[in-house]
């Protein structure tokens, strides 16, 4: 929830139900009262943004948490789309990804990413690392459009 008591509207993209329900977990354990939209590839994260096809009246997110590996279109795809359009680009984007490979770590900055996040393997510090994310874009940032 914002500072104002609004809930945040997340979209994960995550194309691997494990990490899906273990993020919507972390939500829950949490007790974070966010909405959380999830879509499974690049190009139905499109859809979920330009509000097209079954996406048609979603909300605009206020967070974003993106993986690099989607089918269709790959995370880095979908980030570059998203901060090279006006639109979209002031939307907060954190790369939630299980690469920690550098080269994937610079060429996300390179596209803009607000922050890259490596998945930690263990449950408990996977929760962690979503509550964190959550308290820092939430609780300490604050985001366009939000009047906190």
């Amino acid at each position: 929830m914002s500072p104002t008591g609004q809930p945040i509207e997340v979209l994960l993209v995550e194309d691997d139900p494990g990490d899906e329900l273990i993020t919507r977990e972390a939500f829950e354990d949490n007790k974070i009262g966010n909405n959380l939209h999830v879509v499974r590839d690049g190009l139905e994260a499109l859809d979920f943004l330009y509000q097209r096809g079954e996406h048609v009246g979603k909300p605009r997110p206020d967070l974003i948490l993106l993986d690099l590996n989607l089918p269709k279109y790959d995370g880095r795809q979908v980030l570059e789309k998203i901060k090279s359009d006006p639109e979209l680009r002031a939307i907060p984007v954190v790369v939630l990804t299980t690469s920690s490979a550098e080269e994937d770590i610079l060429r996300s900055y390179k596209l803009f990413a607000n922050a890259y996040v490596t998945k930690p393997v263990d449950l408990s510090q996977f929760m962690a690392v979503i509550r964190q994310i959550d308290e820092f874009f939430v609780t300490v940032v604050r985001l366009p459009g939000r009047h906190q």
